[in-house]
């Protein structure tokens, strides 16, 4: 069986990756991510770099590859840089705070809502209205800022809620008289 395609995935200073039949492990400065691979795609450590290669050009070998080798490169950036999500606040009296680790946020109901900090994630709130989700796991930064925002989603008569930085609200005409 003959390797097809092959895409290489830089690896910066600090950074080790130890490679076993269906996982890749990858440290680095800011932690350790694990992540099971694909037993069809071959993963290869030489000169620095990371070599994700396919056995054929079917299609479905193809989409594994890219898979493979996006996963593995996020977890590299991951451990080297960290993600972080941003979330806005829009409303009257909206707003978000620090109960030690959690999140508090006051979005209009008549308690605030707390949301704990899964293990290797950080709230941070810069200003009442804005909210940072950091961490080394990208799947876990987007799953969870995710969660938060769906505590109140904006709504598309007023444009209240929480909604990602620079997301477009689609706005509707209220009722006439």
């Amino acid at each position: 069986m003959s390797r097809i395609g092959n895409k290489a995935i830089e690896l910066p200073a600090g950074v080790s990756v130890s490679l076993s039949p269906g996982r890749v492990m990858v440290n680095g400065p800011l932690g350790e991510l694990s992540q099971q691979v694909p037993p069809r795609i071959a993963i290869e450590q030489r000169d620095g770099e990371l070599v994700v290669t396919r056995p054929t050009e079917r299609g479905e070998d193809k989409a594994l590859h890219g898979l493979t080798r996006t996963l593995v490169a996020n977890m590299v950036e991951g451990v080297t840089k960290g993600f972080e999500k941003a979330l806005e606040i829009q409303g009257v009296g909206y707003r978000a705070g620090m109960r030690g680790v959690d999140l508090e946020l006051s979005v209009g109901f008549s308690h605030p809502v707390v949301k704990q900090a899964p293990a290797g994630i950080t709230f941070e709130v810069p200003a009442p209205n804005q909210i940072l989700v950091k961490g080394i796991d990208k799947q876990r930064v987007g799953q969870v800022a995710a969660e938060v925002r769906a505590v109140r989603p904006p709504e598309p008569y007023k444009g209240k809620g929480i909604r990602y930085a620079g997301e477009y609200v689609r706005r509707k005409v209220g009722k006439r008289a």
